[in-house]
């Protein structure tokens, strides 16, 4: 078993995808099917399960996902200790929610380029599986719109925190109400974001206990489809207050005069406990922390 080959299976484990998984290594596919059946002949066991043009782990990739992400951060936790490497290249691989992708990261990393010039960054949305590729290493860092994750192997820590509002276009029939209530929202529209937080259920859950029936409610990967939607006045959203400023400021969206209990939520940076911080990670999370400050005032 060479390091190579971990490097290759872990890549392979994150895409679910040989193709994708060669062109990111820059390896002809054949190399790298030849490296999963090497590792897969030195176990005894198949690592993947292929089920036409798709694949997924087996259980024993599971459980060597858990530890070759171990043995990856060991070497490169080595070579800078031993051989003074400086980290100076690489990449860093990132789940982040869109919202936070567009208005919270570009800064950090505008200042992390100028540091780092040869490092690279992997950055994607958010989804179901992140607590897992902390665990297995194929994600070094990700961000939440939540107030906690409940994962004890799990470090969360909270940048700050940001209002959510309820807003929707000039001239829809909620923005001429004097005050809103969630009663208000029956029989309309309502767009969320499909994978961007945690406050969509939060939100969700608070229609059910009112028993609210909206007319409908839509589900988007994109923000800024979300926020062109509203403004046709197709209905309304919640949605964090740095993703619609400048459509606030501009008139082309309005916030709506939701007088129930005010809602927010946290901004969580999350890392695995045992994720050894190399000094580029160090540096990128610092970056983040210094622009979350300015962005989203004092922690409580």
């Amino acid at each position: 078993m060479e390091l190579r080959q971990l490097k290759t299976f872990m890549t392979v484990a994150r895409f679910l995808n040989f193709n994708r998984a060669a062109q990111a290594l820059n390896y002809a596919q054949s190399t790298i099917s030849t490296q999963i059946r090497l590792l897969e002949e030195e176990f005894g066991k198949p690592l993947f399960d292929r089920l036409g043009k798709t694949i997924v782990l087996t259980e024993a990739g599971q459980v060597l996902l858990r530890y070759a992400g171990k043995m990856l951060d060991i070497e490169r936790e080595t070579m800078a200790q031993v051989a003074r490497h400086d980290e100076t290249q690489g990449s860093l691989t990132i789940r982040v929610p869109q919202s936070l992708s567009v208005y919270l990261l570009p800064p950090a990393i505008k200042a992390f380029q100028a540091r780092y010039p040869k490092v690279g960054l992997d950055i994607s949305n958010c989804s179901q599986t992140i607590q897992q590729e902390l665990r297995s290493g194929i994600i070094d860092l990700a961000f939440l719109l939540a107030d906690s994750i409940p994962e004890q192997d799990l470090i969360a820590e909270v940048l700050g925190y940001e209002a959510l509002l309820l807003a929707a276009g000039p001239d829809h029939p909620l923005a001429a109400l004097p005050s809103l209530e969630v009663k208000h929202l029956a029989d309309h529209t309502v767009l969320l974001p499909k994978q961007d937080c945690s406050y969509k259920l939060l939100f969700e859950r608070l229609l059910a206990e009112e028993k609210v029936a909206c007319a409908s409610i839509m589900e988007f990967n994109s923000v800024e489809a979300i926020k062109q939607c509203v403004r046709q006045g197709v209905g309304v959203t919640l949605i964090p207050a740095m993703a619609v400023r400048q459509e606030l400021a501009a008139g082309t969206l309005v916030r709506l005069p939701w007088i129930e209990d005010a809602l927010e939520t946290a901004v969580l940076m999350i890392r695995h406990k045992d994720k050894w911080i190399s000094p580029v990670l160090g540096a990128f999370m610092e970056l983040v922390r210094a622009h979350g400050c300015r962005l989203f005032g004092a922690k409580r």
